[in-house]
């Protein structure tokens, strides 16, 4: 076995990677003197190239001794004191945490103009890109005006907030704006702004290939982690120091190895494996580790599978949830319209970096070690009140009678459309095709519809009293959708557009029916919801309802059918069909070959060129906001939202000397 060298050289570790006409520097890993390379976790790799290119740049910022605690990583040897810096090579923000972030900046603006300093100065020195996505609720659903007049109301709601974000968008250089009615952030980030492998030009202008790095403002930035993208969730004080270029500090990695072994049974969904995964590994214990799949079940796990997992990383406390670069990573980047460029850069640079995975690569060395065999997985829901809590769809019946045994004899009428209707607890009061989790999965989005589709061919709708909504992560999933003639069944079951945003996963359902809240509070009904999302504490997806289960987007349309939570969908029928016969789940459920030829057929690289092409334009109500010009943000005294912040008010030109703090605890 090789000796590892106490302190790499970066400098050394220069090299220069030519990839069809074009030549980029970059730090090999091979000339660092690593022992056992091939056997590092893709995590710690990356972390390394961080450090090395980082120490290597001068900076001051990474250490040599920095580089050398991760090119000596081990299993068996982390040190838990040991604190070392890492530089994301971009930070992405949502609209509520990046508020923050826009008025300190424009806060330090007017601060280096009073002290007769040019403003135009103060600009992220990180990329940055902020979506807009966190705000819009579904507040008009099931029709097809449903879409536009919850934007309309979103932007009466946050004009304010929005104009601000609007004059940053012109203001600042290397700081861009995804605007409202566009996308969730994370699935934006999946279907468009990640590259995986970034090219930038040094200071001496040359240019340089390294891993594409980030942190954000939001816990489930670790959905890119599904492309091999190193990415976490970090606090707004966090993005901002990295967004202005200082380091953020952790430990050595613990890195958690989870192997997939086998494939799937016909029937089972990403969704499906997520909550299993999410079950497993809450058991484990990861809070402040990462999670690396690993294992020859991931060449027959789909891109947009791996990022669903990944999403989950809050869910099961894991810092991020690695997937290694393979062949259905440059799959993936071909399909979403990513140049040819950049996977031709991405594939030869993974490949000379070791970091390219097939089913002949060496088993990477882990902390700790887990292992799923993906066969056994069976088809779950989550619920009613914790992600981790799996189970099973055949035991939803016995779990909500179980958890919610005082409350199984309430029940109540209501009048809804002209008729009255039985309420009672286990009734589903929201069902929603939700969130970045699900919605960026074609595989799952195209089952949905086409469980619609035979849905509405058998006769079945959805009782009235179920909220129904439909809000993707980004409006391709509309495209393809359309192009599928999967839409159509869809808005006939109620799933209409309401918006392209969080909305119920994060708690934005809007009002049920003021009949229906009447009821439940007359009565004190233990209602439910079931969503395609992530997160399902009691009353955070609506303060009225205390039973919230998260399901794959199929089974979100089947318990919308059925309008109950109470029942065993694989022995009970969703309802009657026009003729009379009843209609189980079963029998409008699609094959794996029926999913996938109609994602061949309408889901083309074309859509994502297109709908990204104007990503950052918006729509007319964007482009009109009344903003102010100049480099300066004009305050508005009267705002009881946006208000300029007192600490950069009468800076002193001159620092004033760093005393010792004294007496701190009296």
């Amino acid at each position: 076995m090789t000796t590892r060298p106490p302190h790499p050289d970066p400098s050394a570790a220069r090299a220069t990677l030519q990839v069809g006409g074009s030549s980029y520097r970059y730090y090999d890993l091979e000339k660092l003197g690593i022992a056992d390379l091939d056997r590092l976790p893709y995590t710690v790799k990356v972390l390394i190239e961080n450090a090395a290119r980082h120490a290597a740049s001068g900076s001051g910022l990474v250490t040599p001794d920095d580089l050398a605690a991760l090119a000596n990583w081990r299993p068996d040897a982390e040190d838990a004191t040991t604190e070392l810096p890492f530089l994301p090579a971009r930070v992405i923000l949502q609209d509520f945490t990046g508020v923050p972030v826009v008025v300190d900046l424009a806060a330090m603006r007017d601060a280096i103009a009073g002290m007769g300093g040019d403003p135009n100065r103060i600009n992220p020195l990180v990329p940055a890109d902020l979506v807009i996505d966190h705000s819009v609720q579904v507040d008009q659903y099931g029709s097809d005006a449903a879409f536009l007049i919850n934007v309309e109301r979103e932007y009466e709601r946050n004009g304010e907030r929005y104009a601000l974000l609007r004059w940053a968008q012109e203001a600042f250089a290397n700081f861009r704006v995804v605007p409202p009615g566009t996308g969730i952030v994370h699935q934006v980030n999946l279907e468009y702004l990640a590259d995986v492998v970034s090219a930038r030009a040094d200071a001496d202008g040359t240019m340089t290939a390294f891993p594409d790095t980030l942190v954000g403002t939001d816990s489930h930035t670790t959905m890119i982690n599904g492309l091999g993208v190193v990415g976490w969730g970090v606090g707004g004080i966090e993005a901002e120091a990295a967004l202005l270029g200082q380091p953020l500090y952790q430990p050595l990695p613990v890195v958690v190895g989870f192997r997939l072994d086998r494939e799937m049974r016909p029937g089972t969904t990403a969704t499906d494996l997520v909550l299993t995964v999410t079950e497993m590994l809450r058991a484990h214990g990861v809070v402040g580790k990462f999670v690396e799949f690993h294992g020859t079940g991931l060449s027959r796990l789909g891109l947009a599978d791996r990022a669903t997992i990944s999403n989950m990383s809050p869910e099961f406390g894991a810092t991020a949830t690695l997937f290694p670069v393979d062949d259905e990573t440059l799959r993936y980047l071909r399909m979403t319209g990513r140049s040819d460029e950049v996977v031709a850069r991405v594939e030869a640079y993974a490949r000379a970096q070791h970091l390219f995975r097939t089913d002949a690569s060496p088993e990477p060395m882990f902390n700790e070690s887990l292992h799923l065999d993906l066969g056994s997985v069976e088809p779950s829901l989550a619920g009613p009140k914790r992600p981790q809590d799996r189970v099973s769809l055949p035991g939803l019946p016995a779990n909500f009678r179980t958890v919610f045994a005082d409350a199984l004899d309430r029940s109540a009428t209501v009048r809804l459309n002209g008729t009255t209707d039985a309420l009672s607890s286990g009734s589903v009061l929201i069902a929603a095709i939700t969130s970045c989790t699900n919605t960026s999965n074609p595989s799952v989005m195209v089952a949905a519809g086409l469980v619609a589709q035979r849905a509405v061919e058998r006769g079945l709708k959805v009782p009235p009293w179920v909220k129904t909504s439909f809000a993707p992560g980004s409006k391709v999933v509309t495209q393809y959708l359309e192009a599928a003639g999967l839409m159509d069944p869809l808005k006939t079951l109620g799933f209409n557009l309401v918006g392209y945003g969080c909305t119920t996963c994060i708690g934005n359902s809007g009002p049920l029916d003021p009949a229906v809240e009447e009821a439940i509070a007359g009565k004190d009904l233990v209602v439910a919801s079931v969503l395609s999302g992530n997160r399902n504490f009691e009353a955070r997806v609506h303060p009225q309802v205390r039973a919230n289960y998260l399901a794959s987007p199929m089974l979100v349309v089947a318990f919308a059918l059925v309008g109950r939570v109470d029942i065993d969908l694989t022995k009970e029928p969703l309802g009657t069909g026009r003729d009379g016969k009843a209609v189980f789940l079963r029998e409008i459920w699609p094959s794996l070959e029926e999913i996938q030829a109609t994602m061949a057929a309408s889901l083309k690289p074309e859509l994502f060129e297109r709908r990204y092409a104007s990503v950052f334009e918006g729509d007319e109500t964007w482009k009109g906001l009344q903003v102010p010009g100049g480099s300066r943000y004009a305050w508005d005294a009267s705002s009881t939202y946006v208000q300029e912040p007192p600490f950069f008010v009468d800076l002193p030109p001159e620092p004033a000397p760093l005393r010792d703090v004294a007496r701190a605890g009296t």
